[in-house]
């Protein structure tokens, strides 16, 4: 009889929408990743937007999902040369939807077995006028949801400690 039992943790599914605020859980990520020899699966999700019609001249397109798929993409590639240079095996996902029920289905998808994200922290109208996709994600998941709660000013704050930063895709300064 085998002794050796399943690691609790195999695959991590790792949702991130360009921001400093997601990518604040790749740290932890990396510290619990490499030890415990997990598989990441890197996931981006781009939501549809609506087109906006112009009376004048026709419809105006405002959303190219195309490119910012592949956008997304480059992204992901970029975040997962960091994780693989200490150690990590790394693979990245892009799909199109809605984030919460995407994040979902990804998640059984690859097979995950633990989902590490981050919470933006929003409060009161925010949250009532954004809603909240870790909420809709810890609420439905058939997985733990390890979740952070990170503020931009929290992020902003540690920007002195070395941390690497990506170039994210349509990240206005």
């Amino acid at each position: 009889m085998n002794s050796r039992k399943r690691p609790l943790y195999e695959r991590a599914l790792v949702p991130l929408d360009g921001s400093a605020v997601a990518e604040a859980v790749i740290p932890f990520v990396l510290a619990i990743a490499g030890p415990l020899d997990m598989a990441v699966t890197l996931l981006s999700v781009v939501e549809p937007m609506r087109a906006v019609v112009a009376d004048a001249g026709g419809p105006v397109i405002v959303d190219d999902i195309e490119a910012r798929t592949a956008e997304a993409g480059e992204y992901l590639a970029r975040v997962a040369i960091d994780l693989r240079s200490n150690g990590v095996k790394v693979s990245c996902e892009v799909r199109r939807g809605e984030a919460a029920a995407t994040i979902l289905a990804a998640a059984r998808a690859v097979g995950a077995d633990v989902i590490a994200m981050t919470t933006h922290g929003r409060t009161g109208f925010g949250r009532l006028l954004f809603g909240s996709v870790a909420e809709q994600v810890v609420r439905h998941a058939d997985v733990p949801v390890l979740l952070m709660r990170q503020t931009e000013a929290q992020v902003t704050a540690r920007r002195g400690v070395a941390q690497p930063e990506f170039d994210r895709p349509g990240r206005r300064n």
